[in-house]
């Protein structure tokens, strides 16, 4: 039976396992995690009947399974998926989507065909993208601004990767003994980008100028840390007077057997000397720091929260609603642990987001999505 803690059920969709999930006023957007299925597009008005409005497929060999939409466009990615990939080409999808069940692509914009890879996650603010694609003559995936004020004509206003990555730049290439780097997330507030980089920690940019986006502060701590990192997800307010990032691991793609991902709590005020004052993880999970199976643990925050409380997808764990008011002692004021797909073991909650509304959408890579309410004290 699902488990609860100040949090109830509002109804619950039976779509395919999803990446991502996107709320834009009363339309909700899903991404799924494997082709030939792309993107759903929901009209949530009704939170209890939530209704089908389009599907998007993609062809086997890519997957689409993240997505972002505001002021009428929607934007998902296209990244390589296992074996089978045509030409079809990585890159980013471009809909317009003023019609929600009609969502026309404007265009597919694409990385280099001689690298192919595609983009991972990204983030976008209704004008500019902020993406982690694969580049010709770089290794790994690295940053990049792409401005879409004609989203017809996506134009790349600025990149940036480690030093070492430019291989074909002439640069030194150190880490062939370690995993290779590979932007993640990038998250703008201001004028500074947090960009997490997998197995290389997180790092700060400043983008006063798009075009030139420069290193203020960087932390990497693998590879002490095993699990890489996900999201640096910047607080916009001041709590107790200090700027605060909460940066999220993933319990995937471990270095090394290990107990399961947390999440790190930092103080940015003095932003070029990040310095972390507390972790958090789910209580029980880690009785005595074996090792345990992967996606255990943590894997992200929600980048839209109200206040200080943060909803956290916790892979096996379901939502965990994480108090970041005093950021020396985050808590738990919350939870909702879902009932494991029809067929499988236990759950796997792998995105969260909220709306205008409060409510929460938490979808499961397996099967699945759950709207959910919140009332924490």
């Amino acid at each position: 039976m699902a488990r609860a803690h100040n949090t109830g059920l509002v109804s619950h969709i039976d779509c395919h396992g999803g990446g991502q999930a996107w709320a834009d006023g009363t339309t909700l957007y899903v991404s799924a995690m494997r082709p030939p299925d792309g993107t759903s597009i929901y009209d949530v008005a009704d939170p209890r009947h939530p209704k089908l409005l389009a599907t998007l497929q993609v062809p086997m060999g890519w997957h689409s399974h993240k997505v972002r939409a505001q002021n009428g466009i929607m934007i998902v990615n296209y990244e390589k998926f296992r074996e089978g990939a045509d030409d079809f080409g990585g890159g980013l999808g471009i809909f317009d989507v003023s019609n929600p069940a009609r969502p026309k692509l404007i265009t597919h914009w694409k990385v280099s065909n001689a690298v192919g890879g595609g983009v991972h996650r990204f983030s976008f603010d209704g004008r500019y993208a902020y993406i982690s694609p694969t580049a010709e003559g770089y290794v790994g995936n690295i940053m990049m601004i792409l401005d879409l004020a004609d989203p017809a004509r996506p134009q790349e206003v600025g990149r940036w990767w480690i030093p070492g990555q430019h291989v074909a730049g002439g640069e030194h290439y150190p880490w062939d003994n370690y995993t290779r780097p590979r932007c993640h997330h990038p998250l703008r507030l201001g004028n500074r980008l947090y960009v997490s980089y997998w197995h290389h920690g997180f790092y700060i940019l400043d983008i006063s100028d798009m075009s030139r986006p420069q290193l203020v502060a960087g932390i990497n701590p693998g590879p002490a840390d095993p699990h890489p990192t996900h999201t640096a997800l910047p607080i916009p307010v001041p709590i107790k007077g200090r700027n605060i990032l909460v940066v999220a691991d993933e319990d995937v793609a471990k270095l090394r057997p290990s107990p399961p991902a947390y999440t790190w709590i930092y103080d940015i005020s003095e932003e070029t000397q990040p310095l972390p004052i507390a972790t958090f993880q789910v209580d029980g999970i880690d009785p005595d720091g074996e090792p345990q199976e992967h996606m255990t643990g943590c894997h992200q925050p929600s980048e839209r929260f109200n206040g200080t409380i943060i909803p956290f997808a916790w892979f096996a764990q379901g939502l965990r609603l994480i108090d970041v008011a005093d950021p020396f002692r985050p808590r738990e004021v919350g939870f909702y642990e879902p009932d494991p797909p029809a067929g499988c073991r236990r759950v796997s909650s792998n995105d969260v987001t909220i709306d205008d509304r409060g409510l929460v959408y938490l979808i499961d890579r397996q099967q699945g999505l759950d709207i959910i309410e919140c009332f924490p004290r």
